[in-house]
Protein backbone atom coordinates (compact mmCIF):
# COMPACT_ATOMS: atom_id res chain seq x y z
CA UNK A 1 0.00 0.00 0.00
CA UNK A 2 1.20 3.42 -0.69
CA UNK A 3 -0.89 6.97 0.04
CA UNK A 4 -1.24 9.90 -1.66
CA UNK A 5 -1.99 13.21 -0.76
CA UNK A 6 -4.13 16.29 -1.82
CA UNK A 7 -1.52 19.24 -0.21
CA UNK A 8 -2.59 22.27 1.31
CA UNK A 9 -6.46 21.24 2.31
CA UNK A 10 -7.40 21.12 5.93
CA UNK A 11 -7.63 17.83 5.77
CA UNK A 12 -4.60 17.54 7.36
CA UNK A 13 -4.45 20.88 9.37
CA UNK A 14 -2.93 19.05 12.30
CA UNK A 15 -0.61 16.30 9.98
CA UNK A 16 2.98 16.23 9.32
CA UNK A 17 2.22 15.03 5.39
CA UNK A 18 5.99 13.61 5.42
CA UNK A 19 4.57 10.97 7.96
CA UNK A 20 1.27 10.15 5.89
CA UNK A 21 3.02 9.62 3.21
CA UNK A 22 5.10 7.21 4.29
CA UNK A 23 2.42 5.08 5.87
CA UNK A 24 2.71 1.42 4.03
CA UNK A 25 2.81 -1.84 4.94
CA UNK A 26 -0.38 -4.27 5.69
CA UNK A 27 -3.32 -2.87 8.58
CA UNK A 28 -3.01 -4.32 11.70
CA UNK A 29 -5.76 -2.66 13.30
CA UNK A 30 -8.69 0.03 13.41
CA UNK A 31 -10.00 0.94 16.51
CA UNK A 32 -12.81 3.49 16.59
CA UNK A 33 -13.49 5.68 19.87
CA UNK A 34 -15.85 8.71 20.30
CA UNK A 35 -15.72 10.03 16.22
CA UNK A 36 -12.61 8.88 15.75
CA UNK A 37 -11.05 6.35 13.93
CA UNK A 38 -7.37 5.12 15.21
CA UNK A 39 -5.59 3.37 12.62
CA UNK A 40 -2.43 1.45 12.64
CA UNK A 41 -0.09 -0.13 9.82
CA UNK A 42 2.80 -2.92 9.98
CA UNK A 43 5.30 0.46 9.87
CA UNK A 44 4.15 1.28 13.11
CA UNK A 45 2.73 4.35 11.64
CA UNK A 46 -0.90 5.16 11.39
CA UNK A 47 -3.73 8.11 11.58
CA UNK A 48 -6.42 9.56 13.41
CA UNK A 49 -8.97 10.50 11.27
CA UNK A 50 -12.15 12.37 11.86
CA UNK A 51 -15.12 12.36 9.37
CA UNK A 52 -16.29 15.49 9.88
CA UNK A 53 -19.75 16.42 8.33
CA UNK A 54 -19.37 14.82 4.96
CA UNK A 55 -16.13 12.97 4.72
CA UNK A 56 -16.64 9.28 4.34
CA UNK A 57 -14.25 6.51 3.08
CA UNK A 58 -14.76 4.73 -0.17
CA UNK A 59 -13.30 1.98 -2.40
CA UNK A 60 -13.12 2.46 -5.94
CA UNK A 61 -11.33 0.59 -9.04
CA UNK A 62 -8.25 1.63 -10.28
CA UNK A 63 -8.46 5.27 -12.43
CA UNK A 64 -12.11 5.77 -11.06
CA UNK A 65 -12.72 9.13 -10.37
CA UNK A 66 -13.63 10.74 -7.16
CA UNK A 67 -15.04 13.89 -6.33
CA UNK A 68 -13.49 15.52 -4.20
CA UNK A 69 -11.00 13.31 -3.08
CA UNK A 70 -8.64 14.40 -0.15
CA UNK A 71 -6.15 11.29 0.58
CA UNK A 72 -5.86 8.16 -1.33
CA UNK A 73 -4.76 5.03 -0.13
CA UNK A 74 -3.86 2.76 -3.27
CA UNK A 75 -3.85 -0.67 -2.01
CA UNK A 76 -1.56 -4.08 -3.52
CA UNK A 77 -4.35 -4.81 -6.12
CA UNK A 78 -4.36 -1.35 -7.50
CA UNK A 79 -7.92 -0.52 -6.04
CA UNK A 80 -7.86 2.81 -4.06
CA UNK A 81 -9.50 4.23 -0.92
CA UNK A 82 -10.41 7.18 -1.25
CA UNK A 83 -10.78 9.89 1.82
CA UNK A 84 -13.75 12.44 0.15
CA UNK A 85 -14.70 15.13 1.69
CA UNK A 86 -16.79 17.95 0.20
CA UNK A 87 -16.46 20.53 3.11
CA UNK A 88 -13.30 19.55 4.38
CA UNK A 89 -14.82 19.23 8.14
CA UNK A 90 -12.88 15.95 8.26
CA UNK A 91 -8.77 15.17 9.26
CA UNK A 92 -6.78 12.94 9.18
CA UNK A 93 -3.53 13.30 11.69
CA UNK A 94 -0.72 11.17 11.15
CA UNK A 95 1.59 9.66 13.31
CA UNK A 96 3.58 7.18 15.08
CA UNK A 97 1.45 4.21 16.51
CA UNK A 98 2.76 4.91 19.96
CA UNK A 99 1.09 8.41 19.97
CA UNK A 100 -2.68 8.25 18.31
CA UNK A 101 -4.37 7.62 21.70
CA UNK A 102 -3.05 10.91 22.67
CA UNK A 103 -3.70 13.15 19.91
CA UNK A 104 -6.07 16.21 19.99
CA UNK A 105 -9.54 15.06 20.35
CA UNK A 106 -8.52 11.79 21.27
CA UNK A 107 -7.01 11.87 24.78
CA UNK A 108 -9.78 14.24 26.75
CA UNK A 109 -12.83 11.70 24.92
CA UNK A 110 -15.42 10.94 27.60
CA UNK A 111 -17.70 7.62 28.27
CA UNK A 112 -18.47 5.70 25.14
CA UNK A 113 -22.15 4.57 25.31
CA UNK A 114 -21.09 1.51 22.53
CA UNK A 115 -17.27 0.71 23.57
CA UNK A 116 -17.79 1.15 27.66
CA UNK A 117 -21.25 0.22 28.06
CA UNK A 118 -24.25 2.95 29.29
CA UNK A 119 -26.03 3.12 32.72
CA UNK A 120 -27.76 5.94 34.62
CA UNK A 121 -24.76 6.02 37.54
CA UNK A 122 -22.45 6.27 34.23
CA UNK A 123 -24.30 8.67 32.19
CA UNK A 124 -25.05 10.79 36.10
CA UNK A 125 -21.62 10.76 36.35
CA UNK A 126 -21.12 12.01 32.98
CA UNK A 127 -22.85 14.85 33.81
CA UNK A 128 -21.69 16.04 37.38
CA UNK A 129 -21.13 18.88 38.77
CA UNK A 130 -22.95 20.64 35.08
CA UNK A 131 -25.14 23.23 34.42
CA UNK A 132 -25.36 23.02 30.62
CA UNK A 133 -28.11 22.39 28.69
CA UNK A 134 -28.77 19.23 28.57
CA UNK A 135 -28.38 18.77 24.66
CA UNK A 136 -24.88 20.85 24.80
CA UNK A 137 -23.38 18.75 27.31
CA UNK A 138 -25.11 15.11 25.25
CA UNK A 139 -22.58 17.14 22.42
CA UNK A 140 -19.94 18.11 24.80
CA UNK A 141 -17.58 14.98 23.40
CA UNK A 142 -15.41 15.11 26.93
CA UNK A 143 -18.56 14.04 28.78
CA UNK A 144 -19.93 11.72 26.47
CA UNK A 145 -18.06 10.47 23.23
CA UNK A 146 -19.49 10.05 19.74
CA UNK A 147 -22.81 11.61 20.09
CA UNK A 148 -23.36 14.36 17.85
CA UNK A 149 -26.22 16.70 17.38
CA UNK A 150 -28.03 14.72 15.35
CA UNK A 151 -27.78 12.29 18.00
CA UNK A 152 -28.79 14.36 20.86
CA UNK A 153 -32.36 15.81 19.36
CA UNK A 154 -33.07 12.33 18.35
CA UNK A 155 -32.30 11.19 21.78
CA UNK A 156 -34.20 14.12 23.72
CA UNK A 157 -37.11 13.34 21.86
CA UNK A 158 -37.46 9.55 22.67
CA UNK A 159 -36.61 10.63 26.58
CA UNK A 160 -39.56 13.67 26.09
CA UNK A 161 -36.96 15.76 28.00
CA UNK A 162 -36.99 19.73 26.87
CA UNK A 163 -33.36 20.39 25.22
CA UNK A 164 -32.80 23.18 27.33
CA UNK A 165 -33.31 21.89 30.44
CA UNK A 166 -30.64 21.10 32.27
CA UNK A 167 -28.76 18.10 33.71
CA UNK A 168 -29.61 19.03 37.43
CA UNK A 169 -33.52 19.09 37.09
CA UNK A 170 -33.61 15.28 35.53
CA UNK A 171 -35.71 13.71 37.79
CA UNK A 172 -34.62 9.56 38.13
CA UNK A 173 -37.13 8.43 35.63
CA UNK A 174 -35.93 10.58 33.20
CA UNK A 175 -32.14 9.70 33.68
CA UNK A 176 -33.48 6.31 33.29
CA UNK A 177 -35.10 7.25 29.81
CA UNK A 178 -32.50 9.29 28.64
CA UNK A 179 -30.01 5.97 28.73
CA UNK A 180 -32.65 4.11 26.85
CA UNK A 181 -33.32 7.03 24.75
CA UNK A 182 -29.62 7.00 23.87
CA UNK A 183 -29.24 3.49 23.43
CA UNK A 184 -32.15 3.15 20.84
CA UNK A 185 -30.69 6.22 19.12
CA UNK A 186 -27.16 4.92 18.85
CA UNK A 187 -28.80 1.64 17.48
CA UNK A 188 -31.01 3.04 15.17
CA UNK A 189 -28.25 5.18 13.96
CA UNK A 190 -26.32 2.00 12.49
CA UNK A 191 -29.16 0.62 11.34
CA UNK A 192 -30.04 3.56 9.17
CA UNK A 193 -26.77 5.57 8.42
CA UNK A 194 -24.85 1.76 7.73
CA UNK A 195 -21.93 2.41 9.09
CA UNK A 196 -23.24 4.58 12.34
CA UNK A 197 -21.64 7.22 10.97
CA UNK A 198 -23.96 10.22 12.18
CA UNK A 199 -25.86 12.01 8.70
CA UNK A 200 -25.22 15.69 9.93
CA UNK A 201 -27.87 17.09 7.65
CA UNK A 202 -30.66 15.48 5.14
CA UNK A 203 -30.38 16.74 1.44
CA UNK A 204 -33.17 18.51 -0.34
CA UNK A 205 -35.40 16.36 -1.58
CA UNK A 206 -34.02 13.16 0.24
CA UNK A 207 -36.31 11.38 2.29
CA UNK A 208 -36.10 12.02 6.36
CA UNK A 209 -35.82 9.05 8.39
CA UNK A 210 -35.31 11.16 12.09
CA UNK A 211 -38.08 11.64 14.18
CA UNK A 212 -37.92 14.84 15.17
CA UNK A 213 -34.27 16.20 13.31
CA UNK A 214 -35.23 18.34 10.04
CA UNK A 215 -38.79 18.49 11.03
CA UNK A 216 -39.37 21.79 11.78
CA UNK A 217 -42.57 23.52 10.93
CA UNK A 218 -44.02 19.66 10.04
CA UNK A 219 -46.38 17.98 12.72
CA UNK A 220 -44.63 15.90 15.37
CA UNK A 221 -44.85 12.24 14.56
CA UNK A 222 -46.25 11.17 18.17
CA UNK A 223 -48.62 14.10 18.91
CA UNK A 224 -48.95 16.25 15.68
CA UNK A 225 -48.10 19.44 17.66
CA UNK A 226 -45.53 21.94 15.06
CA UNK A 227 -41.97 21.16 15.52
CA UNK A 228 -39.62 23.94 16.42
CA UNK A 229 -36.36 24.41 15.96
CA UNK A 230 -33.85 27.14 17.48
CA UNK A 231 -30.30 27.65 17.38
CA UNK A 232 -28.55 26.22 20.59
CA UNK A 233 -24.54 26.77 20.99
CA UNK A 234 -24.09 27.14 17.54
CA UNK A 235 -26.74 24.01 16.19
CA UNK A 236 -29.63 23.91 14.87
CA UNK A 237 -32.30 22.22 17.55
CA UNK A 238 -35.09 20.44 17.10
CA UNK A 239 -37.91 19.52 19.54
CA UNK A 240 -41.42 18.88 20.02
CA UNK A 241 -43.08 21.85 22.48
CA UNK A 242 -46.09 18.79 23.41
CA UNK A 243 -44.01 16.01 24.11
CA UNK A 244 -40.59 17.71 25.02
CA UNK A 245 -41.92 20.21 27.71
CA UNK A 246 -39.20 22.78 29.26
CA UNK A 247 -41.30 22.74 32.64
CA UNK A 248 -40.91 19.80 34.11
CA UNK A 249 -43.91 18.08 35.92
CA UNK A 250 -44.50 16.64 38.71
CA UNK A 251 -46.57 14.32 40.41
CA UNK A 252 -47.98 17.52 42.24
CA UNK A 253 -48.21 18.89 39.28
CA UNK A 254 -50.77 16.49 37.78
CA UNK A 255 -53.04 16.67 40.65
CA UNK A 256 -53.56 20.31 40.77
CA UNK A 257 -54.38 19.75 36.86
CA UNK A 258 -56.47 17.10 37.84
CA UNK A 259 -60.56 18.39 37.48
CA UNK A 260 -62.57 18.77 41.19
CA UNK A 261 -65.37 15.91 41.48
CA UNK A 262 -68.76 17.87 40.89
CA UNK A 263 -70.53 17.36 43.72
CA UNK A 264 -74.41 16.34 43.03
CA UNK A 265 -77.21 18.58 43.99
CA UNK A 266 -80.35 17.75 44.30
Amino acid sequence: MRTEAEAGVRTFRDCDLGIFKALKGSLTGIERKGKYLMVRFSNKLGFVGHLGMTGKFLKRAPGEEVKWSRARFILDSGEVIHFQDMRMFGRIDAVPVTELEGRPGVAKLGLDPLADGLSVDRLQAAFHGSNQEIKVALMNQERIAGLGNIHAAEALFRAKIHPERSAATLSPPEWKALVKAIEATIAFALDVEGDGEEIEYVEEGAPNPFLIYGRAGTPCRKCKTIVKSFTQAGRTTHFCPTCQPKERKTDGDQMRKRPRARRYRG
